[in-house]
């Protein structure tokens, strides 16, 4: 092999083990069986949530998996593998590869990393359940909403009760 082809390889596994260090999750999946426009509408669903799906040979996995600090992946790198990489939003691979696995049987969740964690399929599925970023952050200002709201509510009840009281002193006079 030449020393072109040995450097194109390192090249190649330093980015691959760059995006596992830069990513907030990359979940791997094995997509044996996936019709070609089965796989340009799972790459489009997951680039619509800013997540890349690369297909990338097992050697190079194993050995940017390894520079990256995550050797307890190998085991997950046989047979024809993909890799959903997110730098913002660690639970969007999780959530749509769950999806598009459980409508087609033919895509098989392995495993993955999520916040620097190695993650069974069982840790990812939980992942799954969970909503968007931007839900979270919607859930998180209602309830920061919710005393603020109870507290106007209580000040205007108590503002009513006195201006009944009020009207009923006038009557009563």
């Amino acid at each position: 092999m030449s020393e072109q082809a040995i450097a194109l390889k390192a090249q190649k596994v330093a980015e691959i083990a760059d995006q596992f260090k830069n990513s907030t999750s990359a979940v791997v999946v094995n997509p044996r069986g996936l019709t070609v426009a089965e796989s340009t509408d799972l790459r489009h669903q997951l680039r619509q949530e800013g997540v890349v799906l690369e297909v990338i040979k097992n050697k190079v996995l194993v050995r940017a998996s390894k520079d990256a600090g995550f050797e307890e992946l190998n085991d997950l790198f046989a047979g024809p593998t993909a890799v959903a990489f997110s730098e913002d939003d660690a639970v969007a691979p999780a959530r749509i590869l769950k999806k598009y696995a459980d409508a087609n049987e033919k895509l098989v969740i392995k495993g993955g990393v999520i916040d620097g964690s190695v993650v069974s399929i069982e840790d990812i599925n939980k992942y799954a359940s969970l909503p968007s970023r931007e839900g979270l952050l919607g859930q998180l200002m209602a309830e920061f909403q919710f005393p603020v709201r109870s507290f106007a509510y209580a000040v205007k009840a108590l503002q009513e009760k006195k201006e009944a009281e009020g009207e009923t002193a006038e009557a009563a006079e």
